[in-house]
Formats: C-alpha cells, sequence, structure tokens
C-alpha cells in the first residue's frame, strides 16, 4: 500500500511539474482576444474581453511559474526562448488587468515607483522577477537573438505586435522571422520616406542588438521599402505608449 501510494505522489508531482509545451492554454487566450490590425501588421489586445477570461489568464500563468529552474535547465534553447516570451507576454497582460479599464498606458504604473518594468510582481523559475529580468536579464543576455525584440510585446501601440498565437520551439525560428517582417513593413513604425529611413525607437534603444545597423537594415531593405543599394541616413520615430487596447482602435 505504501509503495503505492509513493508512486501515486510521484506520477502526480511529475504531472503537475510538466509543462505543456504547445503553450496552448495561451494559445486559446490569444486567439480569442488579440485584434489584427492593417492586415496583420499589427494588433490590440481585447482587454475587456481578456478581464472575463481573467481565471483562464492566471491558470496559464500558475502552470508557467509552477516550473523550476532545473527542468528549464533541461530544456531545449527553443523551448527556453519560447517559454520565457511567452511569460512576458502573459504576465504584461496580467499587470495592465490590474488597473483595467482605468489605465491608459503602461506608464500609468509609475516610471520610478511601481515601474511596471522592474516591479518583481510574479514568481518564475524559483525567484521573484520582473519584466525587465526576463527580457536583459534572460532573453537578451543568454541567447543574443535580435528578433525577441519583435516578440516581446510591451502593452504599447509603438511596441511590435503581440502575436495572434504562442510562440512554440517547434516553429520558433519561423515565428521570430514573421514577427521581424510584420514590424519592418508596417509603415507607421518603419518606412522610407525622402530619402531617409524612418525606424523604431527600438532600434536606438537597442543598437547593440542589431549592429552593423547599416547591414541589418540592407538586408531587410525590401520589406523596408529601402531601394537596392541605398546608404539612408536613420531618423528614429517617436515611440507610442498609448496602451494597446482595442477599445480605442482607429482605422489603419
Amino acid at each position: 500500500m505504501k509503495a503505492a501510494v509513493a508512486v501515486a505522489v510521484v506520477l502526480f508531482s511529475t504531472s503537475v511539474a510538466a509543462l505543456d509545451h504547445s503553450h496552448g492554454a495561451w494559445s486559446v487566450l490569444l486567439k480569442k482576444h488579440v485584434v489584427l490590425l492593417d492586415a496583420g501588421k499589427a494588433s490590440q489586445m481585447n482587454y475587456a474581453g481578456m478581464a472575463q477570461d481573467h481565471a483562464a489568464l492566471k491558470a496559464y500563468l500558475q502552470e508557467l511559474s509552477s516550473v523550476s529552474e532545473v527542468e528549464f535547465d533541461r530544456w531545449t534553447k527553443a523551448e527556453q526562448m519560447a517559454f520565457l516570451i511567452n511569460a512576458y507576454n502573459a504576465y504584461t497582460v496580467e499587470k495592465i488587468l490590474t488597473r483595467y479599464p482605468d489605465i491608459r498606458s503602461i506608464w500609468d504604473f509609475g516610471k520610478f515607483f511601481g515601474n511596471p518594468f522592474r516591479d518583481e510582481f510574479f514568481s518564475l523559475l524559483g525567484h521573484r522577477t520582473s519584466l525587465d529580468g526576463i527580457e536583459h536579464g534572460v532573453l537578451r543576455k543568454r541567447y543574443r537573438e535580435p528578433r525577441i525584440h519583435y516578440a516581446v510585446n510591451c502593452a504599447s501601440i509603438g511596441c511590435p505586435m503581440l502575436r495572434e498565437q504562442a510562440y512554440v520551439a517547434a516553429r520558433l525560428d519561423g515565428q521570430l522571422e514573421e514577427q521581424t517582417r510584420r514590424f519592418l513593413s508596417d509603415r507607421t513604425r518603419n518606412r522610407f520616406r525622402d530619402g531617409r529611413l524612418e525606424v523604431s525607437k527600438i532600434f536606438d534603444w537597442y543598437k547593440e542588438d542589431f549592429e552593423p545597423r547599416e547591414e541589418y537594415f540592407v538586408r531587410y531593405a525590401g520589406v523596408l521599402g529601402m531601394p537596392p543599394g541605398a546608404r539612408p541616413r536613420l531618423v528614429f520615430l517617436d515611440y507610442d505608449w498609448a496602451l494597446n487596447d482595442s477599445r480605442s482602435s482607429s482605422p489603419r
């Protein structure tokens, strides 16, 4: 009897610890509440709808927070990256919902006290951390993949779009490349005009991640609408920190 109980406990513990690497619960929420704009080059979140599914979001976040660092370290690089990107995006939505609908920008939480990116408001891999902890402490530092900037979403209009599905290891490279092309082809945030290349402030803030930048933009010249062989002057556009909420969406 004792042996049977012990086996049952082990099986139960294993089932609790095992992560669904398809991130199916998160995909269901995203497909339901992400509103695509401009032929899929941008998106907004239906926060009012997500608030109705808050229990499902919290259940997914609990699944993420139950993963130990030991388990995480056994995964492939792609599994780790997908996990972290999804965690960043899901916890950002959770942060917004703590004040919704009385919020117009993620900076309403504060830039010094209450800074939403530095606030350690959740646990991941066994310790308290923040959105910056995920992005700058792990993703950028460990993986050296500039395309993560098109995947993590800061709940703002100026940010690369929140994808309408979860990131998964088996398709991660393709998903990141599609996000890159979506963002760079969005003429509200990146464009070649009057001999200048006007791009998102992201390419200024994280300059080192895209170096050499001139070669980086040449690689995506066609997506940016830039003539072959052009070496235009870079201009950084203002960043729109307004909440990416579908209730305030306008035609694009």
